[in-house]
């Protein structure tokens, strides 16, 4: 930072997004980037573990309440249906930039299918911080972009146009 405002340096660079969760301790993996993501993998079984009590005691009312086994069912098959489109939205929004207009039409589907959401994040947590892969892409190409910028340029062109016709 430049400042105490934060205002960025603009000598310095591009800057590395944050991650929920970790920061941006997955750059270096330092900072506690093991426990985070061990933290992160266990809080999301935790919750998922907890998500799926809470689904038996819902699906014990229906049966106490002597609904109907086809209501009962499609219950079962709504959450069921909607935790797997939850998964893969999930899963598919580490790897890529959802788009903002199908993130917000799926947001009750989302929200049904929260087990899946929360068992997409245990499985990434286990492999790398969730999103980090799409977030090195983007700022290993925005590194690339910037050392390519800075280093065509060499200072100002108009001291390099003045030299030239000092010479000649």
């Amino acid at each position: 930072m430049s400042d105490d405002n934060g205002t960025p340096d603009p000598a310095a660079g591009p800057r590395p997004e944050p991650i929920r969760f970790f920061g941006t301790s997955w750059v270096d993996h330092g900072n506690g980037y093991p426990a985070r993501r061990i933290g992160v993998a266990v809080g999301s079984l935790a919750a998922a573990v907890a998500s799926c009590l809470v689904l038996r005691f819902a699906y014990d009312g229906l049966r106490l309440a002597d609904t109907s086994s086809f209501l009962t069912l499609l219950v079962v098959v709504m959450f069921a249906v909607c935790s797997a489109l939850a998964f893969r939205h999930t899963w598919d929004g580490f790897t890529k930039r959802p788009d903002p207009e199908r993130q917000a039409s799926l947001r009750g589907l989302l929200a049904i299918g929260f087990v899946g959401s929360l068992l997409a994040y245990f499985f990434r947590a286990l492999v790398e911080a969730p999103g980090e892969k799409l977030h090195r892409e983007e700022y290993e190409t925005a590194r690339e972009q910037y050392e390519k910028r800075t280093a065509r340029r060499s200072g100002n062109p108009r001291k390099q146009q003045k030299k030239k016709r000092g010479r000649s």
